[in-house]
């Protein structure tokens, strides 16, 4: 499917600048309309994310970033599932400010298409499910989430089937292989949006720095 075509479904895949894509969520949340059109959506990429990551991890303590974590749909996710040291990361403060309290640990505002203001070797697992998208962040933030996890670690995430190759994931992806900065444990098609015709690559490597 066609950015055009996917766009006429899903408006903010036709936008282009982080700027607008960060207006349009933040209208979004106005009457917390984004939380309602996800269910009536049927997005299913959290439950199939943290589903895929606790399928290899045991260890409820492990501290886990939510990269691209919007109101917490993925954390509430993690946390039914007996996950309680995650942390969550987005670049609209009205997104943040919609999650639900006693779900994260910390809430960052940050922009992952930059580098981002965290330790190397910090966390021992991220989630990250739809901002691999048209128009949201690129594959430079996966050189991030490597630096920001600690040997061992797992990373979880979704890429829109529609940019895979067109933005270079599939090269980024070979590229921490090649370079033994990770492993690729599982790579699978996801429902993701299936009501709209919307399928993303979920995928699980692990960190091998």
């Amino acid at each position: 499917m066609s950015q055009k075509d996917i766009g006429n479904k899903i408006p903010i895949y036709k936008l282009k600048a982080g700027k607008e894509v960060e207006d349009y969520y933040d209208e979004w949340t106005v009457k917390n309309k984004y939380d309602k059109d996800m269910v009536d959506w049927k997005y299913s990429g959290p439950q199939e994310t943290v589903t895929l990551f606790k399928k290899h991890n045991f260890k409820k303590e492990i501290k886990i970033l939510d990269a691209g974590c919007g109101t917490g749909l993925v954390g509430v996710e993690l946390k039914k599932n007996g996950y309680f040291n995650i942390d969550g990361a987005d670049f609209s403060q009205k997104m943040l400010d919609l999650v639900p309290k006693n779900i994260y640990q910390n809430l960052f505002k940050i922009d992952l298409n930059q580098k981002v203001n965290i330790k190397d070797d910090t966390y021992e697992g991220i989630t990250c499910v739809g901002t691999f998208t048209f128009g949201h962040v690129n594959p430079p933030a996966l050189d991030e989430m490597v630096r920001i996890c600690k040997n061992k670690s797992l990373v979880c995430f979704t890429i829109n089937v529609g940019i895979y190759e067109e933005y270079g994931f599939d090269k980024k992806i070979k590229e921490l292989e090649d370079n033994n900065s990770w492993k690729i444990i599982e790579f699978i098609k996801s429902d993701y949006i299936a009501s709209k015709g919307v399928n993303a690559w979920l995928v699980l490597a692990q960190v091998t720095k």
